[in-house]
């Protein structure tokens, strides 16, 4: 069993940064593919980026460049970076885990992971 604990969102102007965490509880975190879902009001939730356990990385296009998923698996936590945020970033942000045996896979669907955060909400202002 996994727990994973998601901090670090808030208001933001259009323009500026945001840093989220996602701090997991449970053995072998090292071997967990991560990410990380985003979910804005009358939305399904959507994929926003992934890592896999040995840090390969995949984004949606349209974060692609502005936000960086990282891990420190010493520190059992997972990060979104997020710059140059938009008024159409907001949402409740969900950071997803599950057990991989391959050290290079990403996952992008929400079917593909089996523990998630409650989410935490980023709100970007115009």
């Amino acid at each position: 069993q996994v727990q994973l604990v998601e901090s670090g969102g808030g208001l933001v102007q259009a323009g500026g940064s945001l840093r989220l965490s996602c701090a997991a509880s449970g053995r072998a975190f090292g071997t967990y593919a991560m990410g990380w879902f985003r979910q804005a009001p009358g939305k399904e939730r959507e994929f926003v980026a992934a890592i896999s356990w040995s840090g390969t990385t995949r984004y949606t296009a349209s974060v692609e460049g502005r936000f960086t998923i990282s891990r420190d698996n010493a520190k059992n936590t997972l990060y979104l970076q997020m710059n140059s945020l938009k008024p159409e970033d907001t949402a409740v942000y969900y950071c997803a885990a599950r057990q991989s045996s391959s050290y290079a896979r990403i996952y992008s669907y929400t079917y593909d992971y089996d523990y998630w955060g409650q989410g935490t909400q980023v709100t970007v202002s115009s």
